[in-house]
């Protein structure tokens, strides 16, 4: 979305309001241009882009959207390094008059709660992972993988790969101990190139989860076509054992 369209529909608008520049919701509406075309892109208010079209700001509150506040939300995780407490939230907000007021947030219930929202959120994003991370240690949503106990003369400690069939949407998820020889084989046996995506240093069982999670998915074997979504889950894991 480009910005100088952007201050030209601020300034349409406001003109068709007798000279008083539109709220951010309000502006969506009419011109179908969100917040996320300009938050984070131009602009870290909507008054600073309204202030730019050359217009007061509309001091009229109004209601946010859940996509709005779990942006800001998720922002405000990345610049403190953790997640934000009720506290935090208020700070944010005398630092800056725009920042969604702290008792908007309580909408989304308790801590936890909260979490399995910004995680959905972080999942429908390509650039969140890292705020995802940080959520994901206190979400009751995080996959809680169990491995049955086996002997230890029958357990075998290696990886759970994930590869990708080209620039198709084909991924195979198979265990190995040998991550470099597995990839060589497939290679052979293959008309397009396997790609690594993600290794998780574990033991087979979880293999096994990892088939049972994405069953619906299954093409053949041990080959699925998975969402950029199921990759995502994939790759939040480094370690299980």
């Amino acid at each position: 979305m480009d910005k100088s369209h952007i201050l030209g529909e601020i300034k349409r608008t406001a003109s068709a309001n007798g000279g008083v520049a539109l709220g951010w919701r309000r502006f969506y509406e009419e011109t179908g241009i969100g917040y996320h075309d300009w938050f984070g892109q131009y602009w870290s208010r909507w008054g600073d882009a309204v202030q730019e079209a050359g217009l007061l700001p509309n001091q009229k509150n109004e209601a946010y959207d859940e996509g709005f506040l779990l942006e800001h939300l998720a922002l405000l995780t990345r610049r403190l390094g953790r997640v934000p407490t009720f506290g935090d939230l208020r700070m944010a907000r005398r630092k800056d008059p725009e920042f969604p007021s702290e008792t908007t947030f309580r909408r989304f219930g308790s801590k936890r709660e909260r979490a399995t929202r910004i995680l959905a959120h972080c999942d429908s994003k390509l650039d969140l992972e890292d705020v995802a991370a940080l959520w994901r240690a206190i979400s009751p949503a995080a996959p809680a993988v169990k491995v049955e106990a086996v002997d230890d003369a029958a357990s075998s400690i290696g990886y759970v790969y994930l590869l990708q069939h080209g620039s198709r949407r084909e991924y195979k998820i198979g265990c190995t101990s040998n991550p470099l020889r597995r990839e060589g084989e497939l290679g052979i046996q293959l008309p397009e190139k396997c790609h690594p995506i993600h290794y998780i240093a574990t033991d087979e069982g979880v293999g096994a989860y990892w088939h049972r999670r994405f069953t619906d998915k299954r093409k053949e074997g041990e080959w699925f076509t998975l969402s950029p979504q199921d990759v995502r889950a994939f790759k939040r894991w480094r370690r299980i054992y």
